[in-house]
């Protein structure tokens, strides 16, 4: 099945049980979701409503929006900016209010102005795939352009992630891994993968499950970071090399909570907790690592700026400089760097893939 079909699955389950005064919390149930398929799912959480249930609905979706009795619109930016209730009541009333950023959209739908991108053309290089075959994949053949922007569409079940994700993606990863038409038997044939040098897959799929994995590891520059502090005059007189300034390794970290900057306490019974480190106060290094400063600040107080703040205090360090005003052009200026990876949605971790 796929996402979109598993959800609906589960909404289906609970229409058929004729509850009443159940509180149903819903998040991003249309995320996906064809418009045809998106007034569907809304008359039928309408009709949870009518059987005497209250929903909750976490959305962006502008005709859920609409279809609501009441929108709570939290704010006003995200991360540590976010975390007010910024307006409540209608759609009409949403819309009327000035701080809100959801009402100025309802308002104004966003108007798009992207340049006109140029058509393929019998010249331009193609990716062929010949009769796919998987799950309802019924096509003599499949053509996509190279060097171009090409959206999957159709309503949902239809086949895209059949297409995408269950025959190019692993058709193209053996092609390219054993130089040959070799597809896996996904399809009959696979053509112009000798244009491509790989292929790589961004999912929402967390991007680690400790607390050691954050954005300035998975996205690079942790390495550049501890170069820069290690070539300070004050590391080197105290002969750090830049394994001190890895919260991954002993000497530089907090042992306390192992360079965590949590401490995970275990609940009998309860899911286990995670409270900030006591001895590092979440910074992640020991006190005599934390003296050492760039621009007047230890590595562990930049490790929890945000993007948009390091952004400037880095700005003459073209090799960070760069990756923070990427993470910025996604719109994850509100991030921290050494934010846990565990505690990133999964849109934030697709973001951050793109990076």
């Amino acid at each position: 099945l796929s996402g979109g079909e598993a959800q609906r699955i589960r909404l289906a389950s609970q229409l058929g049980t004729n509850l009443q005064g159940v509180c149903y919390i819903l998040d991003e149930p249309t995320i996906g979701l064809h418009p045809r398929d998106n007034q569907r799912l809304i008359d039928s959480l309408k009709a949870l409503v009518k059987k005497g249930n209250t929903l909750i609905v976490v959305e962006h979706d502008e005709d859920t929006i609409r279809q609501a009795d009441k929108v709570i619109d939290i704010g006003p930016g995200a991360g540590v900016r976010g975390g007010q209730v910024i307006a409540e009541g209608t759609v009409s009333e949403l819309s009327k209010h000035p701080q809100s950023i959801t009402g100025q959209y309802l308002r104004h739908p966003i108007q798009h102005s992207f340049a006109s991108s140029p058509m393929a053309s019998e010249s331009t290089d193609w990716l062929r795939i010949l009769r796919p075959q998987l799950h309802n994949l019924k096509a003599q053949s499949i053509d996509i352009p190279l060097n171009r922007l090409t959206v999957l569409t159709g309503v949902s079940g239809s086949g895209k992630s059949s297409v995408a994700r269950g025959v190019l993606l692993p058709a193209l990863k053996e092609s390219l891994k054993q130089h040959s038409e070799q597809t896996l038997n996904l399809c009959q044939e696979i053509q112009g993968w000798q244009h491509l040098d790989r292929v790589l897959e961004v999912d929402q799929s967390p991007i680690g499950k400790t607390p050691r994995s954050c954005p300035a590891t998975y996205v690079g520059f942790m390495d550049a970071l501890r170069k820069l502090y290690a070539g300070t005059p004050q590391a080197q007189i105290l002969g750090y090399g830049i394994s001190r300034f890895s919260f991954n390794t002993k000497g530089g970290r907090c042992e306390v909570c192992e360079g965590q900057g949590v401490r995970t306490v275990e609940m009998n019974f309860l899911p286990d907790v995670k409270l900030p480190c006591e001895a590092c106060h979440g910074q992640r290094f020991n006190d005599a690592t934390l003296q050492v400063k760039w621009k007047n600040y230890s590595i562990g107080e930049v490790l929890m700026m945000d993007v948009d703040e390091a952004r400037e205090v880095f700005a003459a360090q073209s090799n960070i400089a760069r990756a923070l005003s990427l993470m910025q052009d996604v719109g994850l200026g509100y991030l921290s760097l050494g934010q846990p990876s565990h505690t990133l949605s999964g849109g934030e971790a697709q973001r951050i893939k793109l990076v």
